[in-house]
């Protein structure tokens, strides 16, 4: 069949191409797509040419685990379609069902079949696309293991913050409090459950409860750095009181933080703890696999208001104009889907 398929052509430029899609071969499935979810912070790395090149383009995606950073180049992980045909191997009965591919963008691909994951019944394809991210966000919260009463702190209310903040809502803490430079995100984690939504260092301090309290009260407990700028790290740390953890989450690619680890950092023997979906918290591993947590992701997106997520569609053949208004800025667009006839 004839696909079309989005490439990354240079930087900032994207183009769709047309091409022949090869039947599935045995134990494989072939998957029309009819919603598929931009990851903004990895893909505007990809759009702008900000990917290191020494490494696979992600080694825990199949569909990308052996190809390396370099224009053209196809990707993307939040794929929600129907399988419309079937290898030698694969029950007929799957013929028709919605499953969830980590594959780049493209209105029709083929993966074997434990690569792909049944969508449950009841969630549209829209939701579905949103799963991605919301793994992301349960091993964001494994991470930093939230304890009972603490004051956490989310720096960044882009898809993945919000869907942390949802989460984390959950808890009997103390206080949540989201920080958002742009003001209108900042309110979203209100939404999702967010005790305090505020846009400065300074409203994020008192929020926390910095004023008449003992010292070994100031601060956050934890803090979740989720914006994909290096520049907010600064920001986590200094929200972060002694002996708290700080969770990374975001991913810089090619671009450096400057962070100052001076005597706040050193003195209040504040921890910096690495988060990434590829892998599990390893104190966890006796007890989780990637299975448990997946059924965790499926059960936390139906709770989610996918309208306050979800601000653009467009149609795969506008994919330049869907990357071009998620890098003039975050005050507009916030989850971008592509849809496919």
């Amino acid at each position: 069949m004839r696909r079309q398929a989005l490439v990354f052509a240079g930087p900032g430029r994207v183009e769709i191409v047309e091409e022949e899609l090869g039947p599935p071969t045995a134990g494989q499935v072939l998957v029309r797509t009819r919603a598929s979810a931009i990851s903004a912070g990895t893909e505007l790395l990809v759009y702008r040419g900000e990917l290191p090149t020494d490494r696979p383009l992600d080694e825990s995606l199949p569909a990308l685990a052996d190809a390396r950073f370099g224009f053209p180049a196809r990707y993307g992980y939040a794929a929600v379609g129907e399988v419309a045909a079937v290898g030698a191997g694969v029950p007929d009965q799957w013929l028709g069902r919605r499953v969830f591919g980590l594959q780049p963008h493209a209105s029709a691909f083929v993966a074997p079949l434990e690569e792909v994951l049944e969508v449950p019944a009841g969630l549209d394809a829209e939701r579905a696309a949103l799963f991605a991210s919301m793994e992301t966000a349960v091993n964001l919260v494994l991470d930093g293991a939230p304890r009972l009463g603490e004051r956490v702190a989310v720096v960044g209310q882009g898809v993945v913050g919000l869907l942390a903040t949802s989460l984390l809502a959950r808890f009997p803490l103390e206080t949540l409090v989201v920080v958002d430079a742009v003001e209108a995100r900042a309110r979203r984690g209100l939404g999702q459950g967010a005790h305090a939504a505020v846009t400065t260092v300074a409203e994020a301090r008192a929020a926390l409860g910095n004023t008449g309290v003992a010292r070994a009260a100031l601060g956050a407990d934890l803090t979740f750095e989720l914006t994909g700028d290096p520049a907010a790290l600064d920001v986590a740390l200094a929200l972060t009181g002694d002996e708290g953890r700080v969770v990374v989450g975001s991913f810089y690619g090619t671009k450096r933080a400057a962070v100052d680890l001076g005597a706040h950092f050193h003195r209040g023997r504040l921890t910096l703890v690495s988060s990434q979906v590829s892998r599990l918290p390893p104190a966890l591993s006796g007890r989780w696999d990637r299975a448990r947590r997946r059924a965790v992701a499926w059960d936390a997106l139906p709770r989610v208001d996918v309208a306050a997520l979800v601000t653009h569609r467009f149609a795969l053949g506008r994919a330049a104009e869907a990357y071009a208004r998620l890098a003039a800025g975050p005050k507009e667009a916030l989850q971008v889907l592509f849809t496919y006839e």
